[in-house]
């Protein structure tokens, strides 16, 4: 499968990168895929809830009335769950919510996305980008010329860039990430793909890993 780059304003040029089909998975990861979304959204959760069960709360231990003879039910004291302000039954806790993936599967699943992308043709290339200052407009008129105003789109480069990064992370439906930062969540979350020239290198090395 070959791959036409294009410059800045949209257009093609006359550099072509190729992915080799026979590097391509034969069957389906769904439930990997599965897995590490969901390895990925619990590892956002904090896990810091917590409520305060009857003998964590401060107040008076005394017994609210005598156990027989007033016709009401027997009640004990003021912390007693059944009461506003009570002690919470079975309440959250404090927990760690995160699971493991070997990294092996965490690398299939990138590799099965990336593959679904460029098979669905939500995959484009272009040049390398350089900015000496932030511009936000600079992607606006990119994302325009590429045609993907409105529509939720990710940018991989080779390398982090600080002008590019400050001149992105105000755009909705967009994201900036690196090669090194790339997550399956982004990739499955995003429609389309954008890859600059020098993060090929090192998609290539990702899509060649053994299986």
């Amino acid at each position: 499968m070959e791959l036409k780059v294009l410059d800045t304003k949209g257009n093609y040029t006359d550099k072509k990168i190729e992915f080799r089909d026979d590097i391509f998975f034969k069957k389906s990861y769904r439930h990997s895929i599965y897995l590490e979304i969901k390895r990925y959204l619990l590892a956002q959760r904090q896990g810091t809830h917590k409520s305060k069960e009857r003998g964590e709360l401060s107040g008076s231990t005394k017994k609210l009335h005598r156990q027989k003879g007033t016709g009401g039910s027997r009640k004990g004291d003021i912390k007693n769950p059944i009461f506003r302000g009570g002690g919470r039954v079975f309440g959250p806790k404090p927990r760690k919510y995160i699971i493991k993936l070997n990294k092996r599967t965490r690398n299939i699943v990138k590799k099965s996305i990336i593959e679904q992308k460029l098979v669905q043709n939500k995959i484009m290339i272009i040049e390398d980008l350089k900015l000496n200052t932030p511009k936000t407009k600079f992607f606006l008129n990119l994302l325009k010329s590429l045609q993907l105003t409105n529509k939720k789109s990710l940018m991989i480069i080779g390398d982090m860039n600080k002008n590019l990064y400050l001149s992105s992370r105000n755009l909705n439906n967009f994201k900036l990430l690196s090669v090194s930062e790339l997550d399956c969540f982004s990739l499955i979350n995003f429609s389309y793909i954008i890859l600059s020239e020098n993060s090929i290198k090192k998609i290539y090395q990702l899509l060649s890993i053994y299986i």
